[in-house]
Formats: structure tokens, C-alpha cells, sequence
């Protein structure tokens, strides 16, 4: 059983716009749901302060939805930001999240920690390769804003 996960993706962009990608919703829509899923701008709701909400519903190819939910923890543009989420609404269980941007030569390097201990090995593997192609996707958003 693992804990959680860290990914790093190193950007050529700077922190403010990276940090944007994950607290603007007309940003947030399109990386969080890749090419493969749909995520209405209207089911998007961030409000990106210590104790706000955020929500997001992906629509799947195969008709199935996806409620994410979550609460902002904490919130230091463009440095950090930590929420919780979750896709079972019902369920008090939440996986902090916590995003760290740092300024490098030519970008920012972003580590995204995933720390909750909630879900198995297996779905803690899957969550990594969901991302990563969330980032990859985050990434060309970012080269089309710059």
C-alpha cells in the first residue's frame, strides 16, 4: 500500500501562468479532462480561497460522469496551492493535494503530491498516468496562451 504520489513536470513558462492553469476554470476545464473527456465549462466552480470549494464533471466517452470535489486548504499564488478531492461527493474521505511551483532557469518546475493514503497501489498507478497526460495536455494549453 502506498501513501500517495508525486509527480515533477518542469515548464518553459513562468509560475503565474502555470499557477493559472489550475485556478482559472476556462483553463482548468480543458488540461483536468484531457482530449479523451469532457469537461463542461459550467460544471466548473473554483472558488480559490482557504475554505472555498471547487467542483468539475467529467463527462467519459462512455456516457458515464465523473463529480470531482474538493475544498482549497491553501492558497499562495503563484508559489502553492493545496486542495482536497474527490470523486465520491458522499463520501467524507478527501486526497490532499498539494501543488509547489518553483521558479528554474527557462520555467517553473511544478510538483504535484497526491498524499491521502485513500486509494490502493493500483489506483494510485492509474492516478499517476491520468496526470501525466493531464500535464501533457496542460502543457500545450500553456504554449498556445504564451
Amino acid at each position: 500500500m502506498t501513501d500517495g504520489i508525486t509527480i515533477v513536470r518542469t515548464f518553459p513558462f513562468s509560475r503565474e501562468l502555470v499557477y493559472g492553469m489550475w485556478t482559472t476554470p476556462e483553463h482548468f476545464a480543458v488540461w483536468f479532462g484531457t482530449d479523451q473527456v469532457e469537461i463542461p465549462i459550467d460544471s466548473v466552480s473554483m472558488d480559490v480561497r482557504v475554505g472555498g470549494a471547487w467542483a468539475a464533471t467529467m463527462h467519459l466517452p462512455d456516457g458515464n460522469l465523473i463529480n470531482w470535489v474538493g475544498e482549497y486548504l491553501e492558497v499562495d499564488p503563484p508559489v502553492r496551492l493545496a486542495f482536497t478531492m474527490t470523486d465520491d461527493p458522499a463520501n467524507p474521505a478527501r486526497e490532499p493535494v498539494t501543488v509547489s511551483l518553483v521558479a528554474v532557469d527557462g520555467g517553473t518546475q511544478m510538483t504535484m503530491t497526491q498524499s491521502g493514503g485513500n486509494l490502493s497501489e493500483e489506483q494510485y498507478a492509474q492516478t499517476v498516468i491520468g496526470y501525466n497526460a493531464f500535464f501533457d495536455v496542460m502543457e500545450g494549453l500553456l504554449a498556445r496562451q504564451h
